[in-house]
């Protein structure tokens, strides 16, 4: 273990926590015996030893002390778990978070859109006298929510006209 992690994505966890809390000791200023105190002052008992075995990888980190560091270093636990390089990356982290939030949200609706679809073709199923309409009806409703999408995303298409029926048009 005397060699330098790798450090990156595919590092573990705790090998992430045992480098990532000493730049985060060392980016301010704080000794072992400093950052021990802090830990000690906010209520988690650990002595400069610790410290320094867990930074060196020669002591394991159990969860209580992980939350700890987190909050003496005022950062999330999460972010204290993450590759070195990004976690120093506030930004990165936020970036990446609504990443995930945004993937979460897109899983949620869709499984909402298949349920609703699966509600309204079991209806249909008992109702085979309207299903044409229906299918049309969401057709069209799903082309109109995606032409707008794209309108409001990418704007206008080169070449196409805005239509505007407010303003008449005179042929004097």
């Amino acid at each position: 273990m005397d060699e330098e992690p790798q450090q990156g994505v595919l590092i573990s966890g705790e090998e992430n926590v045992a480098v990532r809390i000493k730049l985060e000791r060392e980016a301010r200023g704080w000794s072992t015996n400093s950052l021990s105190d802090r830990l000690n002052e906010a209520g988690f008992d650990m002595n400069p030893s610790a410290v320094w075995r867990i930074e060196n990888r020669k002591r394991r980190i159990n969860v209580d002390e992980a939350i700890g560091f987190a909050e003496v270093f005022g950062i999330d636990l999460r972010n204290l778990v993450g590759p070195p390089q990004l976690a120093a990356k506030a930004r990165a982290m936020k970036l990446i978070d609504s990443v995930v939030d945004a993937y979460r949200e897109t899983q949620r609706a869709n499984a909402a859109f298949s349920k609703a679809r699966d509600a309204l073709d079991a209806y249909l199923a008992e109702h085979p006298d309207i299903r044409e309409e229906a299918d049309v009806m969401v057709s069209n409703a799903i082309a109109q929510v995606a032409s707008s999408h794209m309108l409001e995303t990418y704007g206008q298409a080169p070449g196409e006209d805005a239509a505007d029926d407010s303003v008449p048009s005179s042929d004097t």
